[in-house]
């Protein structure tokens, strides 16, 4: 399908007429229209489409469709019913009242079109560059960030689950890719023990047992990559993606020398940010937080949170699910940079911190304003102990005096294994010795006395402040306003698919997250110019009952 690229359409005088009369106060996708006017054309997409071959649909009304979509939580399917029987949508498209509309599978080949050409970030772009002509979004004030699991289109496998059912994806896929190849070289068993899905309750019974059969697999599976990289074997089919997946398993989870086929265990598996979880998506990972696991993803959402304002989500990032929130600070910082929408504050719980992402965000002109931990030293964290911040450093001296008036007597740079620069410094065992209140101090029992582990000043510095400053009131009412990001994330699950992604890649599943991100925006513009208030947080009867008690 090729594309002519054509200005974006009026709305025909039957289609607002009979959208008038059907909405006399207006609707979402009609005020939409009537303010922001046509958001998308077809010129913003036209390395998407070749210039040869039959008309495409216009790429402008299908984003347009798409936000729609994804601010209602619809279907492919269901969309494009809404395109050709709403005339709300047909309003906010310009189409005349008897448009056909399209079908639906047009709208995955769009995504595609997006994915392929590297234009995922150009919708959520261009509604918050329209958003800004008008004067409702702008840098500086506060943003705030939060982000929230997201489950992926794949079943959650153990680890005989994963590799019998990774061999049986190649060996589906070589019966439909090579089927002549594949009868002369599998064993006859092969096709009673992989001919079905494989479920855990089809494992034999025992310990023995299910480990026999999962080194069973083992072996057949070498076997199957032996035959594959064989010189007579047509070389194209070790490319197939399944055989790839398959040989990259094997790899994660089996060893195999002169002694045989054997199961890797402990740390001798990979990490599982590198470690596959389903033959079916290769981008989705298992990961745990707070004793709940899921196999999928993370997506982060960055909103603006001014009272005089709309508040609008500005960047979403989507990860692997074992990707750490610190990770992401500084992304964020860098996707706003480019999108001019840097805030002054950025509002973030204590994953987003760090004494090194502190000091980074102040170069920027941000105020990362998030909780530390504290002092994770065994004194610091007991009550009567002497903690790190009972000791003065002198940065040009290179020394530290301790609350008794010791000075150090050893300041060494070093290096983690990280790469993080620390600074090692020790006092001398005689004088900890004799002190009075060793015993709240340190329990060295080594050549030095009490010995602290200091990062860099700037980053020391930084860590000290914002640990004095999270306990004060005035910082703790002003970090408040980080809890608002909650209600994000609870209108991102309520309207939208956020927290199950309808597609399997990291790449589909970030599309449809600034999708969302987009029709949420739609949302919460229509219910400024609505003067629509922002609901406040939900208690239960009995929940306010308690608190009527108390009060």
């Amino acid at each position: 399908m090729s594309l002519r690229p054509v200005p974006a359409p009026s709305v025909p005088e039957a289609t607002a007429r009979v959208a008038r009369a059907a909405f006399r106060k207006g609707c979402l996708a009609m005020r939409i229209r009537d303010e922001l006017g046509p958001l998308f054309e077809d010129e913003q997409f036209a390395r998407a489409f070749p210039r040869r071959g039959g008309p495409a649909w216009s790429p402008g009304q299908l984003a347009m469709v798409s936000v729609l979509q994804f601010a209602e939580g619809l279907t492919d399917r269901q969309a494009a019913d809404a395109v050709r029987g709403r005339i709300d949508v047909k309003y906010a498209l310009g189409l005349e009242l008897d448009d056909p509309g399209f079908d639906f599978s047009v709208l995955s080949e769009f995504r595609d079109r997006l994915i392929a050409h590297g234009l995922e970030k150009l919708v959520l772009n261009r509604v918050l560059e329209r958003v800004d002509e008008l004067g409702l979004l702008r840098a500086g004030g506060r943003q705030r960030t939060d982000s929230t699991h997201v489950l992926a289109q794949v079943r959650t496998l153990n680890r005989m689950e994963f590799v019998g059912e990774t061999l049986r994806a190649a060996l589906e896929t070589l019966a439909v890719a090579a089927p002549a190849w594949l009868r002369q070289t599998v064993a006859p068993e092969w096709f009673e023990r992989y001919g079905k899905r494989i479920d855990s309750f089809r494992f034999p019974k025992g310990a023995d047992a299910r480990q026999r059969w999962a080194l069973t697999v083992g072996e057949d599976g070498f076997t199957l990559l032996q035959a594959l990289y064989a010189p007579d074997t047509p070389a194209w089919l070790r490319h197939v993606e399944a055989v790839q997946v398959l040989r990259t398993a094997w790899v994660q989870q089996y060893h195999r020398d002169e002694k045989g086929v054997r199961w890797r265990e402990g740390k001798d598996l990979p990490p599982g940010r590198l470690r596959l979880s389903s033959p079916y998506d290769i981008d989705t990972r298992y990961s745990v937080k707070r004793g709940a696991g899921w196999d999928g993803y993370k997506v982060h959402f960055t909103e603006t949170c001014e009272p005089d304002a709309p508040h609008l989500i500005t960047n979403v990032v989507t990860t692997d699910a074992t990707v750490p929130d610190v990770e992401i600070t500084a992304p964020v910082h860098d996707a706003l940079a480019a999108r001019r929408l840097l805030p002054a504050v950025h509002l973030v719980d204590s994953g987003y911190t760090s004494a090194a992402l502190l000091v980074a965000a102040a170069g920027q002109n941000i105020e990362l304003m998030g909780p530390v931990r504290g002092d994770t030293a065994a004194q610091g964290r007991a009550g009567g102990g002497l903690g790190q911040d009972a000791f003065t450093v002198d940065w040009p001296a290179r020394t530290v005096t301790c609350p008794r008036g010791q000075r150090s007597i050893s300041w060494s740079a070093q290096r983690k294994p990280t790469g993080t620069e620390i600074i090692r410094v020790h006092f001398a065992k005689t004088d900890c010795d004799a002190c009075p209140v060793r015993a709240a101090c340190t329990s060295a029992k080594s050549k030095w006395g009490r010995s602290l582990t200091l990062l860099t000043q700037p980053q020391q510095q930084a860590l000290d402040q914002r640990r004095r400053e999270q306990k004060t009131d005035e910082w703790q009412a002003a970090y408040g306003t980080r809890a608002g990001v909650e209600g994000t994330i609870s209108q991102a699950v309520r309207v939208t698919r956020t927290r199950t992604t309808p597609y399997r890649g990291l790449r589909k599943t970030h599309l449809g997250h600034a999708l969302i991100a987009a029709g949420l925006n739609l949302h919460r513009l229509d219910a400024w110019w609505t003067g629509t208030p922002i609901r406040t947080t939900h208690i239960s009867r009995f929940a306010r009952l308690g608190l009527e008690l108390i009060a």
